[in-house]
């Protein structure tokens, strides 16, 4: 990957189109070395993001805590947890003020793998390119742009 416009081999009548298209390919490679990485690891980019919320969270929180802080949002957040549950990654505990409440937190396994991912992690090195400054200009204006 390098240049946009040569690697899909096309031509734009504007740049906004052009940044738009640019957006969208990015995004797609982004989301294909993150399932290629995660894969053997057994997760999907939205389980990590799963662990690395409940990990920062330092306590046991609430389902919809969860899906607010998601990246991805996930409509299918029940059976990631599930599936999570079912790899003992992760636990869930009974609210003691609404037992429709359930909290979920990270267990130690859940724990073990986030540390043996994260510094293999090829995600890291994607803005290398980029200077600090680059970094936030480029952050400053995909919040513009939503």
């Amino acid at each position: 990957m390098g240049n946009f416009a040569e690697d899909i081999k096309s031509k734009f009548e504007n740049n906004k189109v052009k940044a738009l298209l640019n957006v969208l390919y990015t995004a797609n490679h982004i989301t294909s070395l993150q399932n290629d990485f995660f894969k053997p690891f057994g997760l999907s980019p939205q389980q990590y993001n799963i662990l690395r919320i409940l990990r920062g969270a330092r306590k046991p929180i609430k389902v919809q805590t969860i899906k607010e802080r998601m990246v991805e949002r996930a409509p299918n957040l029940t059976r990631l947890t599930d599936k999570m549950c079912d790899k003992n990654l992760i636990k869930r505990i009974a609210y003691p003020e609404d037992r429709r409440v359930v909290l979920i937190e990270i267990t130690e396994h859940g724990l073990d793998l986030l540390n043996k991912i994260q510094p293999n992690n090829p995600l890291h090195n994607l803005l290398d390119n980029l200077t600090e400054d680059e970094a936030g200009q480029l952050s400053d204006l995909l919040d513009k742009m939503r």
